[in-house]
């Protein structure tokens, strides 16, 4: 299965590509999407669903995780912006038949780190750990989205696992 992470934001939107294979999960792309904070939304919108139009139509994923939206009453503004880039990503989804699963960000460190109330820290050095590799490679954004990914493979495992009976 290819599963797409994806941590959406107006400066930068991360994405992590992993593909999973016998229980195995192997980076396959992750970087950021940076649209310049010069241009107008609307530009910055349009950079942003083009570059995701890209990884999808590369990478085919089967499933695409976000983090669900979610915010503090202090930081409205932030949450509408914030919502402006999580609406481009939804509508590239749409555009690729890419199913969408949304996690609240206590589920998914909960399912990579075993704490719901992980650090920042600490989920990268866990998406580090479940991939083999150095995650101080990785801009915080590229880390929460391979986080994303990698939280929903182990989730959609123990489900099967749960229907299967085995556990």
């Amino acid at each position: 299965m290819v599963i797409l992470g994806i941590d959406p934001g107006l400066n930068a939107t991360g994405y992590g590509v992993i593909s999973t294979q016998a229980g195995r999960l192997q980076v396959v792309d992750a970087g950021a999407i940076r649209p310049s904070p010069r241009q107008p939304l609307g530009a910055r919108l349009s950079r942003l669903y083009e570059a995701l139009d890209k990884i999808m139509t590369a990478h085919q994923p089967s499933v695409a995780v976000l983090e669900a939206l979610y915010t503090h009453h202090e930081y409205l503004t932030t949450a509408a912006l914030m919502a402006h880039a999580r609406g481009a990503v939804c509508l590239a989804l749409a555009h690729h038949q890419v199913t969408q699963v949304d996690y609240l960000p206590t589920r998914m460190k909960k399912a990579l780190t075993g704490n719901g109330s992980a650090s920042k820290e600490q989920v990268a050095r866990m998406v580090g750990t479940w991939l083999g590799r150095d995650a101080s490679a990785w801009a915080t954004d590229t880390t929460d989205a391979l986080a994303l990914a990698i939280a929903h493979a182990h989730i959609a495992e123990h489900s099967c696992q749960q229907l299967a009976g085995v556990d």
